[in-house]
């Protein structure tokens, strides 16, 4: 065997070895995300304001959830920051284990009817911490697993972090549909504390997976050149304010769908609908599983076809049609057309999902890249993403129909797909990309 042919097949196992790293460790980080959405929609309103009734106590909880979305620009400023000068793999351990504390505390923590306003205070906190950590969490995954791509492949590497996303929601809703079997009194009291302890065993896990992950290539030629930029954020604001702009909204629909589904649809369907927590829950995880299978085909669209921006528009088109189309059909409280608009209208904002990471991250040049992609994607989390579940239910509230709420998915798709073409006429700074490269300007900071 020749040293190249065994140079690149070590490069190969490092490549796969980082989408596999970057695919668990996200997976458990979405995992104590998505059981936090969960637990609010169902049951946090009881636990933890309970003075509150009906739908002002769900509009509570969902504020709670929305605060972590408010901290994940943090994680992301933080943690970019040194993962543009000390690299990807060590702030990926540390969010990794700042998520599995938190979540693990959310599940040890005494109720409102224990220890009073501290419980409340103690769970915004607590989802504070959770926030961070997930914000520095996701532009390191995606930046480990594309970073290390064969020339080519860095949508379908970027990937591998992305596909975390659905099958940490799947694990989330599969816990509290086992456990949603409780009886109302035993589910409140206790059972739903069961899917944030488990957090600890998962975090074991995806730690020895993560600490076997190599440096990103990009990341330690930077380091060993010494190019890296003293305060990244300053760097990337000042050269590239356009970029974070169009990167905001071209997040908008990869993210709030799931919101859409998982905590907006389910408080509504279970609480003014007829359906009971199990039977949403499972049409819920029926979408999480076609998510799973299909959203790796959007990253293969996307690595096929010669335009981006072409593959963009055939993802995205059809979710104007399909996201009204899904609340219209959970209206009905048919439970088998409404599982059939949830699972349908998962299709396009999940293939779009895949690629996202991959079309962004490309954007921009490799020593601002951690900074900036967790801007736009954590941004697009507090003010639009976050956000859903609350101005849905106070659209319902107000208008006393779901009429409003579509009017809002549809605004949302919209942008996501305009800021995206956008941004996809922007200079690509990838070199393992396949459309055409812009060289980038080298960074003149040292560390």
């Amino acid at each position: 065997m020749s040293a190249s042919t065994a140079t690149a097949r070590e490069r190969t196992r490092a490549a796969n070895r980082a989408g596999f790293g970057a695919f668990i460790g996200s997976t458990i980080e979405w995992f104590d995300f998505y059981i936090y959405g969960t637990a609010a929609a169902l049951v946090f309103d009881k636990v933890f304001f309970p003075e509150l009734d009906g739908p002002i106590g769900t509009l509570v909880a969902f504020a709670t959830f929305w605060v972590g979305f408010l901290a994940r620009p943090l994680g992301g400023i933080i943690f970019g920051h040194y993962g543009d000068r000390l690299g990807r793999k060590k702030t990926l351990v540390i969010t990794l284990l700042m998520m599995g504390i938190s979540t693990t505390a959310i599940g040890l923590l005494p109720s409102y009817a224990s220890i009073g306003v501290a419980a409340p205070i103690l769970l915004i906190c607590i989802r504070m911490v959770q926030g961070i950590g997930l914000g520095g969490e996701w532009g390191g995954s995606v930046l480990i697993a594309s970073e290390h791509a064969p020339k080519g492949k860095s949508v379908l590497y970027g990937a591998f972090a992305q596909q975390g996303s659905p099958v940490g929601n799947t694990l989330s809703t599969l816990s509290f549909l086992a456990i949603s079997q409780l009886p109302d009194s035993a589910f409140v009291s206790w059972g739903w504390r069961v899917p944030f302890l488990f957090s600890a065993a998962l975090v074991i896990v995806g730690l020895f997976v993560r600490l076997k992950v190599a440096e990103s290539p990009a990341m330690a030629k930077l380091i060993e050149k010494k190019e890296v930029v003293k305060v990244p954020l300053t760097e990337v604001l000042r050269s590239h304010p356009m970029l974070i702009v169009l990167g905001i909204g071209a997040c908008t629909i990869g993210l709030s769908a799931t919101y859409f589904k998982s905590t907006f649809a389910l408080s509504w369907a279970t609480s003014s609908l007829s359906f009971d927590r199990s039977s949403f829950l499972t049409i819920i995880l029926v979408a999480n599983i076609t998510q799973i299978v299909v959203q790796p085909f959007g990253a293969l669209i996307a690595t096929r076809m010669k335009s981006w921006s072409r593959a963009v528009t055939v993802m995205l088109l059809p979710e104007l049609i399909l996201m009204p189309l899904m609340f219209l059909l959970i209206r009905t409280e048919n439970y088998g057309l409404a599982m059939v608009g949830v699972a349908v209208a998962t299709i396009p904002h999940c293939l779009y999902y895949a690629a996202l990471a991959g079309m962004l991250a490309s954007r921009f040049p490799a020593h601002l890249r951690y900074t900036g992609i967790s801007l736009c994607y954590q941004l697009c989390g507090t003010l639009l993403g976050g956000t859903t579940p609350i101005i849905g239910q106070y659209l319902l509230n107000r208008t006393g129909s779901i009429t409003a709420v579509i009017v809002y998915a549809i605004f949302q798709v919209a942008l996501t797909l305009g800021c995206m073409l956008l941004l996809l006429k922007r200079p690509n700074h990838d070199e393992q990309a396949t459309e055409p490269v812009s060289v980038p300007r080298a960074a003149t900071a040292t560390a």
